[in-house]
């Protein structure tokens, strides 16, 4: 799938300059579906460590290194992401995303307390490279489920899916 992605970006080749900063972040009320309240450090928490996850992320697929994804990703999602890592590194790209816009919404807080499901709307714009040349930007829209589990000192991201809008 990746590869044909690639096609798709060299067959229109733009090129546009990525600024930095950081992104913003909007946190809906929680809309829980279940009996756990919510209390508001865990939500702070939760929030914080799934924004630092996008840092490792963008770290991970910038620079195909799947080492940067142990602090913050876990299960089916770093396995994913690993996979995508490796495929890119294969082909001699790599992928730079600058997030622009989260609107998160909590939906989920477990009964034992061992999982969180969020909803983010995130806007972000992605660029694949070609040993650092600008194959191509897109702007993107999308809507994430994701699920995070408690570790020792933090929540780590366990699923990280994009479902249709």
């Amino acid at each position: 799938m990746l590869k044909s992605i690639l096609i798709f970006c060299l067959a229109f080749n733009t090129v546009s300059s990525f600024g930095a900063g950081q992104a913003s972040v909007r946190v809906e009320p929680a809309n829980l579906h279940g009996s756990r309240p919510l209390q508001e450090q865990t939500e702070t928490a939760v929030i914080r460590d799934y924004m630092q996850s996008w840092e490792s992320f963008r770290a991970a697929l910038e620079q195909n290194s799947a080492l940067l994804l142990d602090q913050d990703f876990v299960g089916t999602a770093k396995e994913k992401l690993t996979d995508t890592i490796q495929q890119q590194a294969l082909l001699g790209v790599s992928t730079h995303y600058m997030d622009r816009e989260h609107d998160l919404q909590i939906v989920f807080y477990s009964p034992e307390g061992l999982s969180i499901e969020i909803v983010d709307k995130v806007q972000y714009d992605m660029q694949f490279l070609d040993k650092k040349r600008v194959i191509t930007t897109q702007r993107m829209s999308a809507r994430y489920i994701v699920i995070l589990t408690p570790s020792e000192v933090r929540w780590r991201v366990r699923v990280f899916q994009t479902v249709p809008e």
